[in-house]
């Protein structure tokens, strides 16, 4: 029986060693049995070293190497030989003009695929919150979390170049999708927009003679 008593005294002091008390609180450092890599020797950034020559901590940019960045600092990313229609657009890039007023009207040729286009990318990225009708009744809707109808008199009235900096930057609770769409597919979204706008808003008169009646109108 001491034995026993021994044995487990022991057992109970290498735990309560090892693991300590639950819910104590101390101010050393846990005790790590496999810390793997969660401590690793690292140069801060803007730091100085001894291992590198010119002893930085931050490294120049290999040679060779394709230059980081986007349309709208183009200048000093590409080549003043290179050519793109886009480069310094920004009716095209943020939907607005030089001095700062929204672009009116869509700055793309419109055709059957862009239109497509913003179907698709609208039902991937946006009917979830603004419903496939544009009407706020998506499937958040129920967890409160209400999306603008685009069919709001204010919205309808609004330049194409609000709508595409909203789709690019977000506003309120909704993120902006400049990381997940290039510019052509967020043009293309606000043309969809304004077909679902025009679907909920048209009369007779917009059908054309012959086709009216087809339609018995």
């Amino acid at each position: 029986m001491r034995i026993f008593l021994v044995i487990f005294v022991f057992i109970i002091a290498a735990v309560v060693s090892i693991l300590g008390f639950r819910g104590s609180l101390s101010e050393k450092p846990p005790i790590e049995v496999f810390p793997d890599m969660d401590r690793q020797a690292r140069y801060k950034p803007q730091g100085e070293n001894n291992f590198f020559a010119d002893r930085r901590n931050d490294r120049p940019v290999p040679v060779n190497t394709v230059a980081r960045g986007n349309y709208l600092n183009y200048e000093q990313v590409f080549s003043e030989n290179f050519n793109d229609t886009n480069l310094g657009r920004t009716t095209f890039l943020q939907g607005k003009h030089a001095d700062g007023s929204w672009v009116e009207k869509l700055p793309v040729d419109v055709d059957y695929s862009l239109m497509e286009k913003g179907r698709q990318k609208y039902e991937i990225f946006c009917s979830a919150c603004h419903g496939s009708a544009g009407d706020g009744n998506g499937v958040t809707k129920p967890y409160g979390i209400l999306a603008t109808s685009y069919h709001d008199n204010r919205l309808r009235n609004e330049a194409d170049g609000y709508i595409y900096d909203v789709i690019s930057n977000g506003k309120g609770l909704m993120y902006g999708l400049k990381d997940r769409l290039t510019p052509e597919e967020r043009w293309a979204v606000v043309l969809y927009v304004r077909a679902l706008q025009r679907s909920q808003n048209a009369s007779a008169d917009d059908v054309p003679a012959g086709e009216r009646a087809e339609l018995g109108i």
